[in-house]
């Protein structure tokens, strides 16, 4: 274990909070945003001396609980306002800006495209340049690792509040080297500052840091739920449960008309790098086929350095289409996929190992300019 990485927020603390001293400051953070020590970012930063005057939450709100939009409030122990970044407004508005020098993020990402943490610091940075807001990004380390790259990016004409950029679906960088990419190609007018975290190898998983983890939302419980992620959230837009309303979200996967002993067979048949998986009935509580039986399976990574969890999604795809031609609500995966080609070849029947090399070949073609943001060896 590493005892020696910090986030970004303990950087700029042990700094003094110097570029913020003077500003009046509005803080996008939620239950993630903490200290090495546990103390909640925006506590830490009034300690400091920093003038805070807004705070902002994202998608699950300040305490990171809600499965539904957001409605604004007020924190209970400064008497700010919270304003919702996931409800009537996505991105800051004119009003919430007014008397902010500076916008501070400081929210946990977990290394996917489509969680929406990165969205809201996208358009938190849009908002920022249009209005003259500095905008302070406070880097926190990927927990499924900053070297693997799965997956194509999103079409340009595609992109939504769970695409918010061109990235590859797991896109193996940190929140701060995203914003600089965002800087450079969605809002060059943000004046960003990113504060990196010290310590931090790319290689490195959550669990080598030494750091808390913190569940960065209801249902992503643990590292394993992550890792998984990138690949079986892929799916869940479609009429299948991927274990939410259970005590195992992202690691359980299936519905009532799920043939979950063929699917089994069809994946193992493909022995797929670092993956195993098992046949189960399990009944969600909550969400999606709550109260119902599904019959599904058991998901697990044997071995996390071979295993790619977005490969895993294209063969579930694959498979299911193949296996569920009518059963399976394909049609609804482009929400997440947002790759209209290789849609059609999951459409088509295509061999999951041709969708595979198509999508491959974005991500290794995104390597190259990826290198320009990087932060870290």
């Amino acid at each position: 274990m590493r005892e020696g990485v910090q986030n970004g927020v303990d950087v700029l603390i042990e700094a003094g909070c110097r570029s913020l001293l003077g500003l009046r400051v509005g803080v996008i953070t939620n239950h993630t945003g903490l200290t090495r020590d546990g103390k909640p970012t925006w506590r830490a930063l009034l300690d400091a001396g920093v003038k805070l005057v807004a705070l902002f939450s994202p998608e699950h709100g300040f305490a990171g609980i809600v499965d539904e939009p957001v409605a604004d409030a007020k924190h209970p122990e400064t008497g700010l306002p919270i304003y919702s970044l996931y409800g009537e407004h996505k991105a800051p508005t004119a009003d919430m800006l007014k008397g902010v020098d500076a916008l501070v993020f400081d929210i946990q990402d977990i290394g996917c495209r489509f969680y929406t943490y990165i969205s809201t610091m996208g358009l938190a940075m849009e908002a920022a340049g249009q209005h003259g807001v500095r905008m302070v990004v406070l880097d926190r380390v990927n927990p499924i690792n900053g070297v693997a790259v799965e997956g194509s990016v999103t079409d340009a004409d595609r992109r939504s509040f769970v695409a918010y950029h061109s990235v590859p679906l797991r896109h193996g960088m940190t929140a701060g080297e995203l914003a600089k990419l965002f800087q450079s190609e969605r809002a060059p007018k943000c004046d960003l500052q990113v504060v990196p975290c010290t310590g931090w190898k790319r290689e490195m998983w959550y669990d080598v840091t030494g750091l808390r983890w913190v569940n960065p939302s209801p249902n992503m419980r643990s590292l394993t739920a992550a890792t998984l992620y990138p690949g079986v959230g892929l799916l869940e837009f479609t009429n299948v449960s991927v274990g939410r309303g259970t005590d195992a979200p992202f690691e359980l996967f299936g519905a009532p008309w799920l043939n979950s002993e063929a699917l089994a067979s069809t994946l193992l048949r493909r022995n797929l790098p670092g993956f195993a998986c098992m046949p189960v009935q399990f009944t969600p509580n909550a969400s999606k086929f709550a109260g119902e039986a599904c019959q599904g399976l058991r998901l697990s990574v044997v071995d996390r350095r071979r295993f790619q969890p977005v490969r895993l999604g294209v063969e579930m795809a694959c498979a299911l289409r193949r296996l569920h031609p009518r059963d399976w609500e394909h049609n609804r995966l482009m929400t997440l996929l947002t790759d209209t080609k290789a849609f059609q070849m999951i459409d088509r029947n295509a061999d999951a190992d041709d969708v595979w090399a198509h999508m491959q070949a974005q991500a290794t073609a995104f390597r190259r300019p990826r290198t320009r943001y990087l932060l870290y060896a």
